[in-house]
């Protein structure tokens, strides 16, 4: 029987930002989520348009703004705005029940579409954000990816909180006499990400740190060459931007994956992937992570730099199996995509009937996740 009730299967296109395919060669968390909701959705009995940039390996019908992705040009605020436009060109074409929108300039087009769309805000929604999803007003229903990101912002028109989620299969939990001792430090290379700080608590544990960094933005090497080059030596491996498979090699391998970032990180989706892998986390209590990491089970979070080193060595003796277990439990496609459809279901009769059905929802108290 279909997921999605008696109404029968909702017509979506789900818009995906310029700059990597879906599923993503390499870095891209907004893809990976992508990739995963869009199947999960097509299991459910939805109908699924994706419209991105490049190729598409999804079970969706794809339409591509542009042949190949745009990454090298992130920053060009030119690539948001025709991407967008290209988009709402297919949307109007398409009339579809709903846009599931994940682009930063798409939601401008909201108030011109034919349908009602639904925005997940990916990033911080800072005062810029704020200003911005506010300013749409009833154009837009948003999407939080963590409560803690929401609470920023109670006032906005809020729809759902849905947490990303990992497509399991891909990653493989090893057992802890399979695992190396080394510290992995995954993602952006930006200061916000505390690259330079975690170098720094995996030497003083007396462990090797492995980077795996996207570098290829301007201001990322700017990063690496002022804060982390003159900290590189024989206990940190460089070893550049992971692809796909790579990456789920090396997280699988770690002994733990080291997250220590400077701000409210809205999510974290390295985080699950690296405890779909069996491998623990260590990271500051801020943000979305007190969401994600279980602390002393799946992880270890601490308050302050002097206590990283400890909450290192801590963590390489957590059981790599129970950190599976709450990634399944938890972060599963199939989870988030349950959300998202009741999230899509609710906010379309809000549309067609908002006297019966009332404004957006506020902010109210947090879900609880399920324990190992």
């Amino acid at each position: 029987m279909s997921h999605s009730g008696a109404r029968g299967p909702v017509r979506l296109i789900l818009l995906a930002p310029p700059w990597y395919e879906v599923p993503p060669a390499g870095y891209g968390g907004i893809e990976e989520m992508l990739a995963e909701l869009c199947d999960q959705l097509i299991g459910f009995g939805h109908d699924v348009t994706l419209v991105g940039a490049g190729r598409s390996a999804t079970g969706a019908r794809s339409h591509s703004t542009y042949d190949k992705p745009q990454g090298e040009r992130i920053g060009e605020s030119v690539v948001e705005v025709a991407h967008a436009a290209a988009a709402q060109r297919v949307i109007e074409e398409l009339r579809p029940d709903l846009v599931h929108d994940h682009t930063l300039a798409g939601p401008l087009a909201a108030p011109a579409r034919p349908v009602p769309t639904l925005v997940t805000a990916h990033g911080p929604v800072n005062q810029d954000y704020a200003m911005y999803y506010g300013s749409l007003g009833s154009a837009i229903g948003l999407a939080a990816i963590s409560h803690a990101q929401r609470r920023t912002a109670p006032e906005l028109p809020w729809v759902a909180t849905v947490h990303n989620a990992v497509a399991l299969h891909r990653y493989t939990c090893r057992s802890r006499r399979e695992k190396e001792d080394y510290a992995l430090v995954l993602g952006r290379c930006t200061p916000d990400k505390g690259i330079d700080t975690a170098i720094l608590a995996a030497r003083a544990a007396g462990r090797r740190t492995v980077l795996a960094l996207k570098c290829s933005e301007r201001g990322e090497q700017d990063y690496f060459d002022a804060a982390i080059r003159p900290l590189l030596g024989p206990d940190v491996d460089y070893v550049g931007e992971a692809s796909a498979e790579e990456k789920t090699e090396l997280l699988g391998r770690a002994g733990c994956l080291l997250f220590p970032v400077r701000w409210e990180e809205p999510f974290g989706m390295v985080a699950i992937e690296a405890m779909a892998c069996g491998t623990p986390v260590v990271a500051f209590r801020r943000g979305a992570l007190p969401e994600t990491v279980v602390d002393g089970v799946t992880g270890v979070l601490a308050d302050r730099e002097a206590e990283l080193p400890a909450a290192v060595d801590t963590a390489m003796e957590l059981d790599p199996g129970t950190c599976r277990e709450h990634v399944c439990r938890n972060f599963t496609g199939e989870t988030m995509a349950r959300g998202y459809e009741r999230a899509y279901l609710s906010f379309l009769d809000r549309v067609r009937d908002p006297v019966e059905h009332g404004p957006h929802e506020h902010a109210g108290r947090p879900a609880s996740l399920s324990r190992p």
